[in-house]
């Protein structure tokens, strides 16, 4: 018998395993903030598992999400991107990510990435205690000051709720729900 999960992942087994092994796990590596960032820009507007479906395919494009291959890619290049099915076609997302790769690297060279974007939940993970979706909220105060602050060092794509849906997947917001198998050991009990 399958464990419960949250009522929001499918019986999809890439779903599954995302839900298990990765959403609401803490995670303090820059280049796994970055992808992080950059996927759940990608997915506005779309469902996650689009995303997820298409994760190693952006992989492969942006060499593992190598920032600075990102930050110097051309026009053309990015056109050249705008015709692979394998990605989502949506020049605003293709141009964007190379903005934030760019956005990326200042940021970098100010600041410690990982302390910088996790300095908005206070350097620990917020415990949510939800027994449904619905106590959930789409977003909250600390990402909307993630948002502003993102938006401010030139990023995009990086609403509230974009925001808060990365604390969600990187562990700095752990919404797992109550009855969810996850639930005990990320909640520190």
């Amino acid at each position: 018998m399958d464990p419960v999960r949250c009522a929001w992942c499918s019986d999809d087994p890439l779903y599954q395993r995302y839900h298990d092994e990765e959403w609401g796990v803490p995670c303090r590596d820059a280049d796994s903030l970055f992808e992080m960032l950059m996927l759940e820009g990608f997915q506005a507007g779309l469902s996650w598992i689009t995303v997820l479906r298409k994760r190693e395919h952006y992989r492969q494009v942006y060499r593992g999400f190598d920032i600075a291959f990102m930050a110097n890619q051309s026009d053309e290049e990015l056109q050249a991107l705008l015709q692979d099915a394998g990605i989502i076609r949506n020049r605003l997302k293709v141009y964007g990510a190379r903005r934030n790769a760019r956005a990326w690297q200042r940021l970098c060279a100010e600041h410690d990435p990982v302390e910088w974007l996790w300095q908005f939940v206070g350097g620990q993970p917020l415990i949510r205690h939800a027994a449904t979706l619905g106590e959930i909220p789409a977003q909250t105060a600390e990402a909307k000051a993630m948002s502003r602050a993102l938006q401010k060092a030139d990023f995009t794509f990086v609403g509230p709720t974009i925001c808060y849906a990365f604390m969600q997947a990187t562990g700095m917001a752990m919404d797992h729900t109550t009855d969810c198998h996850c639930y005990p050991a990320l909640a520190g009990g």
